[in-house]
Formats: structure tokens, C-alpha cells, sequence
């Protein structure tokens, strides 16, 4: 709801139809154009000049804010609000609008900066591994004198939960505090990290660590930009244990081969210790890595994919690695629930650890991970089940459950929003009936000057919700706005341009919250067009394209 608190606001630009960039002639132009139809002197009835007035003044004042540089400079950053803030009487007068653009910059950057020392930033981690591989190998003894149950046995092996949060001490210093806990068969560990980190300068940071679980460790991390397209990472860690010290180090130098793609190379001599090298490419369309690794006791190779699916807020991901230890191949789909929500579901078939199905949804910063292994051998019905499965039961969810709560969360939010904003909606609309009666004169004269050259006229005019414009049908959530195109038009030309086109002269939101369309009706040169737009989207009639086919 954004967008709409915004639109709520008076849009100067939009009131005048004027581009962002418009020039001080285009200001010009369009403060005349108005001041025409809205000066109380054009009327003589006393209560059309009292509400031409209230819209005159309005022309006036967006006018005088455009036209001076320094009020536009303010404007264009802060809104209207900005003009009412104390203390610009002066700025505005010691700085140009450059300056003063860059001293909004400044003071919304410090207004960050104080937003993210305020903030934890909590993350969560829960993961249960699910040992389903007798629904596919059930387990045969041969000395249970009482038989099976006909039921096959689904356990959970294992669970991990882990928590951090960080706080901002300074704004270049901050503290980390992260917790885990997990189990697997029977036995458990847990462990507590709290560290600190500085940003050293613009290039880097250094961090220092302390652990407590299964022994005390003590690590130190630095990250330092070397040029603008090579950057590396190091950390080192020393654990104390029952069995003494351990030592561990871990190095990346990473280098930026093109826009969109980087190349890592990493030492490991921390456990099992490995030398790796691996290039990523990431585009708009895809993603896409290779990775090489040569260690001990494992060397292997992999490739993965990852497709981006924009019309569907999802990705299709595919990978393949093999090695010393086996071989598997993986896919998988993701795909967005909400807002805040996304559901990624993948199979990995493998040797030696068989067929295993991935559940991991993802809302904020929570993240849920369901591992299930359902078989120890590569067989094709679980790989068939275990692919076929979720999708069926995300379709039957989707629409069952997803899909229809989506749609009432809308329906609530939107009429929220209508009856917080209910008094100003019914003045945008009194205010627009107001101005389409005092436009009427200059309707008539422009039709009148269009028909004596044959030029631009237009005929119907609605704007509202899209499938009422559809059915050209016209209810509260359409409203008829030919008159005020019409006095748009000059010299056969009708130009609106990319913004939302409520605060036009003549205009107001009927279905506020929800997506809207402009439909036009025109002739020009006594042929007729039609035509119908995103509420958003630029406008320039007359065209070829949209010529009615007779």
C-alpha cells in the first residue's frame, strides 16, 4: 500500500501532466493551460468562483514550487512535506538545488544508519532430517516372531535449531550472538558463538570470535578488497578440546572476471583439508557455477543451473557432482508464496545415498528445512513419487489454501486502507467533480475547434478497475473522465506521461488499492480509434495502432 500512501499525497508534476524533467516553458505552459479553466475571474456565478479559487490556488501554488529551483529541488526530494519542514527558509537560499539534493542524501543516509543501529536482525534455523526408507525398503526380520504391522516405520533421525542475532554498538562496530543445538540418533551437541565486528575502512573488515560447545575457540576473520575487481577472505581458528589444540585456516581470493561473473579460489587446512576453485556467473536470467575441488579424503566435480523465472517469481535449479566419494544428480523448483514467503522443493538421486526429497520454506529471516531420505538405493518409484508428490500437493494447497487466503489477506488490506483514507478519497472525488463543471466551457470550445479541423476528439473516456473497464461498465470503482482528457488535447495531440494517473485535473482513485486501466474512445480525422492502458503507463494518441477494425 505504498505506492497508494504516495499517490495520496499531492503530486505537483501529475496535477500539471508534466514529465519529471520538464523545463521551465513546459511549467509555464501548463500553469496558463489551467489558470484558464480554474481563474475565479473566467466565472461569474458566485459559488463556481469560490470553488475555482480553492483550484486556482492549488495551479498557483504547484506552479510556484516548480518554477523556483530551489523549492523544486526540495520537492523533488522530501515531497511536500519537505516544503513545510523548518529551516530550508535558509538552506534554500545559501545552496543550489544541487547542494540541497545532496543534503537530503546526507540526512537520509544518517537516518539509516540510525535505523540500523536500532535493529537485531534475528535469524532462525530449524532442520529435521525424516528417515522415510521403509515406505520404499521395508525391513524384513526374519526372527520377529509376530510379524510386521503392515505399517512402515517414518522417524525423525535428527533435528538442528540454530539462532543469531547482532547489535549494532557503533556505526562501524558490531556484536554477533548465535546459539545451535542439534541432534542425531540419540546423541547431542550444542554450542554458543559471540563475536565482534569493526569495519576496518570502505575496503574491509576484521572480525574476533569466541565459542563455547564441545571445547573453547577462538577465531579471527578479515575481508579486504585489493583492487576494485580482486578480494579476498581469511580466517584462522584455534579449538581446545580434551584431545589438545587444533588449528585450523581457511583462504579466498576471489577476482571479478567479467560484469556478472567471479572466479574464487580456496585453501582449507581446517579437518579435512582441500584446495578448491570455482567461477560463478550470475545474470537477470540465471545462475550458473562450476566448482572443482581436490582434498582429503574427497576430490569431486560439480555444475549447477539455476534458471529465474520472473513471470513466476520462482526458479528451476539443476546440478550434477561426482567424485571420489559417489555421484548425484539434483533438481528442484522455488518458488514465492508471498510477499515474504517461498516454498523450494528438490531431489537429489544419488550413489551411495540413494534418493532423497528437500523441503525448505523460507518466510524473513526463518528458514525450515525438511530433509526426508526415502530410499537407500536409486530405485524408480521413489524418485517418481518423491517428484510427483509435492507437486500435486502444492497445486491442491495453492488453491485450497494459498490462493484464496491471498486473495481475502488482499481484500482486508484493501478495505483497510479505504477507511483510513475515507475522508480524503471522498474530497479527491468532490474536488474532481468540482474541476470536470468548471471545465466544461473549455470542452465545448476545444471540441468545437477539433471538429472544425478534424482533428482529436474524444469521444468516451473511462478510468478505474480493469475488468470493470472491460465490461465498459461504468459502477463505484469506474469513473468517466472524457471531459477532462479532451481539455488535455492541444493541437490534436493528447500526451500523458509514465505515473499514475489519479491526480490529473478532473481525475480521482474510484477503487483505491487496487490495479487500474484507462480506456479511451477517440476519432481523429473522422476515423475511430480505441485504446486502453496500465494506469501507469505513458500515453501519446493519436496512433496508427489504434485504428478500430472495421
Amino acid at each position: 500500500m505504498d505506492d497508494e500512501d504516495e499517490r495520496l499525497e499531492e503530486d505537483f508534476y501529475q496535477f500539471l501532466n508534466l514529465p519529471r524533467n520538464a523545463s521551465q516553458e513546459e511549467i509555464t505552459n501548463a500553469y496558463r493551460r489551467l489558470s484558464r479553466i480554474y481563474h475565479p475571474d473566467k466565472h461569474t456565478d458566485a459559488l463556481r468562483k469560490k470553488e475555482a479559487e480553492v483550484l486556482f490556488n492549488k495551479t498557483k501554488k504547484a506552479y510556484e514550487v516548480l518554477s523556483d529551483p530551489h523549492k523544486r529541488a526540495i520537492y523533488d526530494s522530501l515531497g511536500t512535506k519537505g516544503l513545510e519542514t523548518e529551516g530550508w527558509e535558509v538552506v534554500q537560499r545559501t545552496k543550489t538545488p544541487q547542494e540541497i539534493r545532496e543534503e537530503y542524501e546526507l540526512l537520509a543516509q544518517q537516518k539509516e544508519e540510525r535505523r540500523l543501529l536500532q535493529r537485531t536482525n534475528p535469524k532462525s534455523s530449524i532442520s529435521v532430517s525424516i528417515d522415510a526408507t521403509e515406505l520404499f525398503n521395508p525391513y524384513e526380520d526374519e526372527y520377529d516372531e509376530f510379524g510386521s504391522d503392515g505399517f512402515p516405520s517414518i522417524v525423525v533421525k535428527g533435528m538442528n535449531f540454530s539462532q543469531s542475532i547482532e547489535a549494532p554498538l557503533t556505526l562501524n562496530d558490531t556484536a554477533f550472538l548465535s546459539g545451535q543445538l542439534s541432534t542425531h540418533k540419540g546423541s547431542g551437541s550444542g554450542s554458543v558463538n559471540v563475536s565482534l565486528r569493526r569495519i576496518t575502512s570502505p575496503d574491509g573488515w576484521a572480525e574476533l570470535e569466541m565459542g563455547f560447545g564441545s571445547g573453547l575457540s577462538f577465531s579471527a576473520k578479515g575481508f579486504r578488497n585489493l583492487t576494485k575487481r580482486i578480494f579476498t577472505n581469511v580466517s584462522g581458528i584455534v579449538t581446545s578440546t580434551d584431545r589438545g589444540l587444533t588449528l585450523g585456516f581457511v583462504s579466498t581470493l576471489a577476482h571479478q572476471l567479467d560484469k556478472n561473473t567471479v572466479g574464487y579460489l580456496t585453501y582449507k587446512a581446517s579437518g579435512p583439508s582441500s584446495m578448491s576453485t570455482m567461477v560463478v556467473k550470475d545474470t537477470s536470467r540465471y545462475r550458473a557455477q562450476v566448482n572443482f575441488v581436490l582434498g582429503i579424503p574427497h576430490s569431486y566435480f560439480a555444475i549447477t543451473y539455476c534458471h529465474k523465472l520472473e513471470k513466476h517469481d520462482g526458479r528451476l535449479r539443476g546440478a550434477i557432482k561426482a567424485g571420489t566419494f559417489g555421484a548425484m544428480v539434483e533438481y528442484g523448483l522455488e518458488r514465492k508464496v508471498s510477499e515474504h514467503s517461498s516454498l523450494a522443493v528438490s531431489m537429489t538421486v544419488g550413489v551411495p545415498t540413494g534418493v532423497m526429497l528437500k523441503i525448505k520454506l523460507s518466510r524473513g529471516n526463518q528458514i525450515y528445512n525438511f530433509p526426508i531420505h526415502l530410499c537407500h538405493e536409486v530405485l524408480p518409484s521413489p524418485i517418481f513419487y518423491g517428484t510427483v508428490t509435492p507437486m500435486i500437493a502444492w497445486i491442491i494447497i495453492r488453491r485450497v489454501v494459498v490462493e484464496p487466503y491471498m486473495q481475502q489477506q488482499k481484500i482486508k488490506d484493501i478495505e483497510k486502507h479505504r477507511a483510513v483514507h475515507h475522508s480524503q478519497m471522498l474530497a479527491r472525488r468532490r474536488e474532481a467533480e468540482i474541476s470536470i463543471d468548471l471545465m466544461k466551457e473549455t470542452y465545448r470550445r476545444i471540441v468545437e475547434d477539433e471538429e472544425n479541423r478534424k482533428g482529436l476528439i474524444i469521444t468516451k473516456a473511462l478510468y478505474g478497475r480493469w475488468l470493470d473497464l472491460s465490461h465498459r461498465d461504468l459502477g463505484d470503482a469506474i469513473t468517466d473522465v472524457t471531459i477532462p482528457l479532451q481539455c488535455l488535447v492541444k493541437d490534436s495531440k493528447l500526451i500523458l506521461h509514465e505515473a499514475s494517473k489519479c491526480q490529473l485535473p478532473g481525475f480521482y482513485d474510484p477503487c483505491m488499492g487496487e490495479d487500474k486501466s484507462l480506456y479511451v474512445q477517440y476519432t481523429f480525422h473522422g476515423v475511430p480509434h480505441e485504446v486502453t492502458i496500465q494506469d501507469t503507463d505513458p500515453l501519446r494518441i493519436p496512433k496508427q495502432s489504434h485504428r478500430k477494425q472495421l
